[in-house]
């Protein structure tokens, strides 16, 4: 049994934040990088579920790609409050094809998922962090 009840999480509570493209898969995970760092995030690690899946275990999936977006200040400020939120590093970009020409990207806030569940604290200090990194996103989600 689930400590917390999914159906009555509220997207909002986990900064979750969708957007759709009309372009290739491919062309769509660039935009998404550009746009990433353009908003102040890095981008260390990236890669395909869909093409692993595929190779290891025929899976037949649809392309899939996650870029893992990194902004080091906030990554920073976060550990000082919370060395578990690396279980949680990083934040996520998702991008996966919807139909060919349609991209879907998706993200959520590691920074609220964690003081949801009692990883970070619920404190001044991280109330910022969320607050910052959300500010962020929201320029992400509007630029692209």
């Amino acid at each position: 049994m689930l400590p917390i009840d999914p159906a009555r999480i509220d997207p909002d509570d986990i900064g979750e934040e969708t957007a759709t493209l009309e372009m290739e898969h491919d062309e769509a995970i660039e935009h998404v990088r550009e746009t990433c760092e353009a908003c102040g995030f890095g981008i260390p690690v990236e890669f395909s579920p869909s093409e692993l899946l595929n190779e290891k275990v025929n899976a037949d999936r649809d392309p899939y790609y996650v870029l893992g977006a990194c902004n080091p200040e906030m990554a920073d400020r976060a550990l000082d409050e919370s060395r578990r939120i690396g279980g949680l590093f990083p934040c996520n970009m998702v991008v996966w094809e919807e139909e060919p020409g349609v991209q879907h990207v998706y993200h959520l806030s590691i920074m609220r998922i964690a003081r949801l569940v009692g990883v970070a604290p619920d404190n001044d200090e991280w109330t910022e962090i969320i607050d910052e990194t959300g500010e962020m996103v929201d320029e992400f989600f509007e630029r692209l």
